[in-house]
């Protein structure tokens, strides 16, 4: 019997990861995520495994982002060596994302142990190093679109463009049962938003027997329509021509950092951007804004269209990208309006927390919100217009200006998540299984799925499992 077991993102938005189990043994994980917010039953997630790593067969990424692949390298430590399997703009973005995960976590040790040996405690180790970051690379195979991977003898993989961040994808599994059918496992990874700038549409996949859906904006939806570059300019206009004052926006290295350079871009080519300076603080973003250039074959249109006049739509005057220190640093020192572009989205880490301790109680500044933040993150204390927070260990008044635009999220909300599942055969799919979303959400979308005439719908806890009736 084909068992479903729920190893992560289980009630809650991060640390993606889901164990198939076939009839004859074959152990598929998809997606292997860091847990990245402060909840106490997830306190250990991190560290432990719900399965052992050297009995997983395969591993199918969906996507490059941290709280969808951020274990691998630990995964390949602790004994996993088989093929991880995902498209080729996916494998690219992970050779950096995953390195600079590595760097996070052994600077992060290096503080938490400083402060052990104050207190006479034991060291502890780093989640994984820069060194196994580099060797899991080596188990990595990027594929592409539209087209079915033989993963082993009676199991293939799809993935369609799901249109979340370059590369992003939806995983079907055709399992050819013992009587010669096939019967269809799909999990859609974290579902986009359609006319957002630079990616594709997200593409319908095919019809399966059970899904594993994303729920991160049940009952939601977004204010305005996803490629909204006026909004962004009202923004930018209020708080470094009328304020005078910074602007701090922090943004997903990947994908979100991208999105506003472009619609900057566009601004400025159309003579309407003020003439300030903009940096891009963060190395990772750099280097994904690289390797977004290497692959336009997951760009829409609008963008290829586009770059037929501007062949760069991430580079204009007075835009600068930032790598060292050093110039990290000056941009703090930097006098008059600007915007500040820095990771990381959620403010938990990066770059911008010095930026936001520097400027957080200056109320000629202004920190827009253009994405989602976990419970307990620095961003979601903004969020929720926290009026103190807490930024390397000292208490600073939150008297800088907060600006929310969740037009730029990269998930879809409710009404687009429906629609990217409308053409499921509802006779044909047997189960729904909810993850990736806090629970007040997922209630909510499993009501929208449920008055949509999808048929059964679970919301799993953290390492339930489940028989499928294949």
């Amino acid at each position: 019997m084909t068992k479903l077991k729920f190893c992560g993102a289980a009630q809650t938005v991060t640390g993606s990861c889901h164990l198939l189990i076939l009839d004859d043994g074959t152990r598929i994980l998809m997606d292997c995520g860091l847990y990245q917010g402060r909840e106490e039953k997830y306190e250990d997630f991190n560290r432990q495994w719900a399965f052992e790593p050297d009995e997983i067969d395969y591993l199918i990424l969906s996507h490059a982002h941290i709280d969808h692949s951020g274990r691998i390298p630990k995964l390949v430590k602790d004994g996993f060596d088989g093929d991880i399997i995902c498209t080729s703009a996916t494998r690219d973005l992970a050779s950096i994302m995953l390195m600079d995960s590595a760097y996070i976590q052994e600077k992060d040790v290096e503080y938490i142990n400083r402060r052990r040996d104050r207190l006479g405690l034991p060291a502890v180790d780093p989640l994984y190093t820069i060194m196994d970051a580099k060797r899991c690379m080596d188990n990595f195979v990027g594929i592409g679109y539209n087209r079915w991977f033989t993963v082993k003898d009676g199991v293939q993989v799809l993935f369609k463009d799901n249109g979340h961040i370059l590369g992003s994808a939806s995983v079907t599994l055709k399992i050819t049962m013992e009587g010669g059918y096939d019967k269809y496992i799909g999990f859609t990874g974290d579902i986009g938003r359609p006319k957002r700038p630079i990616l594709r549409d997200p593409q319908p996949m095919p019809n399966v027997d059970y899904l594993i859906c994303e729920s991160t904006y049940g009952g939601r939806k977004h204010d305005g329509a996803p490629d909204n570059k006026e909004e962004l300019l009202k923004v930018i206009e209020e708080a470094c021509v009328q304020r005078r004052g910074k602007l701090i926006i922090p943004a997903f290295s990947v994908g979100r950092t991208q999105e506003i350079v472009y619609m900057m871009d566009q601004l400025e080519t159309e003579g309407k951007l003020p003439s300030i300076p903009v940096f891009v603080d963060s190395p990772l973003a750099i280097n994904a804004t690289d390797i977004f250039t290497m692959h336009p074959e997951c760009f829409d249109e609008d963008i290829l269209q586009y770059m037929q006049d501007d062949p760069n739509p991430f580079g204009f005057n007075n835009l600068k990208y930032t790598r060292s220190v050093e110039h990290s640093k000056y941009i703090n020192s930097v006098k008059g309006p600007a915007v500040i572009i820095s990771a990381s989205g959620m403010m938990s880490a990066g770059r911008v927390k010095h930026h936001l301790n520097n400027h957080i109680e200056d109320p000629s500044t202004t920190v827009l919100i253009v994405g989602y933040c976990s419970p307990g993150t620095l961003g979601w204390q903004l969020r929720e217009r926290e009026s103190e927070v807490r930024i390397f260990g000292e208490y600073k008044k939150v008297n800088c200006q907060i600006r929310i635009l969740d037009s730029f999220s990269a998930h879809g909300d409710q009404q687009e998540m429906l629609d990217f599942l409308a053409q499921q055969n509802r006779s044909k799919l047997k189960r729904i299984f909810l993850v990736h979303g806090e629970m007040e959400r997922q209630l909510a979308f499993k009501d929208a799925l449920l008055s949509n005439k999808f048929q059964d719908v679970e919301i799993p806890h953290l390492q339930q499992s489940y028989q499928l009736n294949l």
